[in-house]
């Protein structure tokens, strides 16, 4: 088991040692990816189920509207689709809260290592702006290079507002554009003239170069944190 299911708390069998190794299992793959400085998808799986956690903590009925429900056979007669619980036992509700107790903080203990990397990481990479920034920074590109910079990814990015919580939020797309190599002749500058040429409909664009000084694991550890340094800079910007 690599990921655990949204529903892992209520599904299957309801038992606290079931539970606690299906847990330890868990952690088990969790540890194991950070000790190879791999974030995701364990880390934004860990701060999903802890949040969850707290709010069935602090809300009984939250856990209670998380059991599946039946159709009861006086709906079916009636042909009307009422549901009826199949929880309503104080001694399985007992076992539930005995697994929220030991499941809590062993997700704040693994999300406090993920936070502790991901902080590390962040802190060996740059951000910077190639050449001027354009006064439309919505869409742009996005430089992703590390040790020995023997070549760069570039990204084509795109700003997508909504909102979460009555805030409005920023997401951002990216789409790998190519993988260009990295020589005297091809600077960062020289692939923003070649990128404006390509693609005329960006005559101006914004680029943005994240350059870590270390060399990390890139799909699941370096790309999901450019993106995010992306998306703080260009909050500053607005």
């Amino acid at each position: 088991m690599e990921r655990l299911n949204d529903g892992w708390l209520t599904e299957g069998l309801i038992d606290f040692e079931y539970k606690k190794y299906q847990l330890m299992a868990y952690f088990k793959h969790v540890k194991e990816s950070f000790n190879r400085v791999e974030l995701y998808p364990f880390l934004s799986d860990l701060v999903f189920h802890y949040r969850n956690l707290l709010q069935v903590k602090d809300n009984h009925s939250l856990l209670r509207d998380s059991f599946p429900k039946e159709i009861s056979p006086e709906g079916l007669k009636n042909l009307e689709l009422n549901y009826r619980r199949m929880i309503a036992d104080d001694m399985l509700m007992q076992e539930l809260e005995s697994i929220i107790a030991f499941a809590v903080p062993q997700f704040k203990l693994s999300l406090d290592e993920g936070a502790f990397i991901y902080d590390y990481v962040e802190s060996r990479c740059e951000i910077s702006p190639v050449g001027l920034t354009s006064l439309y920074a919505k869409e742009g590109y996005l430089f992703i290079a590390q040790p020995p910079e023997k070549e760069t990814n570039v990204y084509r990015y795109q700003v997508t507002i909504f909102e979460q919580s009555s805030e409005l939020m920023r997401g951002i797309h990216t789409q790998h554009l190519l993988t260009a190599p990295r020589t005297i002749g091809n600077t960062y500058e020289h692939l923003k003239l070649t990128l404006i040429r390509q693609y005329t409909e960006l005559p101006n664009p914004s680029v943005y170069l994240v350059l870590s000084k270390l060399k990390f694991p890139y799909d699941k550890t370096l790309m999901p944190i450019a993106r995010r340094l992306l998306v703080k800079q260009l909050s500053k910007a607005a």
